[in-house]
């Protein structure tokens, strides 16, 4: 008899009933993770840097330099970055013209994954939103992307 076979008294389970227990309660933490409903109201979804964001002193003036999340060049023409842990994405449709969107998807609140061919990308459903509106180019997502305020100074974009 192997280990896994042994039991030592009544209520004792096998490390192989331990194990799928866990392998279990692993999974249903990912499937709870994953899911979600289609309402894509973004409501419990972040939307910000959080704790340690620094947009803006306590007076609500930007302290200089420490709101800066980009240059004007860090940015491509008819492209743009995801900056997930300040939350926002930044885009470039036109010459000189920024846009910010929320980075989190509106189909079932995954994070957005890149821009790349003049669309906000999300890898986990294929959803594209456009660079210039937010709204969607391809689905399952049918609700656009949040806008975020932008501000430029010189080469510098910061959240408004």
């Amino acid at each position: 008899m192997s280990d896994d076979q042994v039991l030592t008294g009544p209520g004792t389970q096998t490390r192989r009933a331990l194990l799928a227990g866990a392998g279990a309660v692993g999974a249903s933490v990912l499937l709870t993770a994953c899911g979600g409903d289609d309402s894509g109201d973004g409501t419990t979804a972040p939307t910000s840097g959080g704790p340690g964001a620094t947009a803006g002193d306590a007076e609500g003036g930007d302290r200089e330099g420490s709101s800066s999340l980009a240059t004007t060049s860090d940015i491509p023409v008819g492209g743009g970055q995801v900056y997930a842990a300040q939350g926002v994405v930044i885009t470039q449709p036109e010459p000189g013209q920024f846009k910010g969107f929320d980075p989190i998807c509106t189909h079932q609140g995954c994070p957005v994954s890149n821009v790349d061919g003049g669309t906000i990308n999300c890898t986990c459903h294929n959803s594209k939103f456009s660079i210039t509106d937010g709204s969607v180019k391809q689905g399952p997502a049918t609700k656009p992307l949040a806008a975020k305020p932008l501000k430029v100074q010189g080469d510098q974009i910061s959240l408004a």
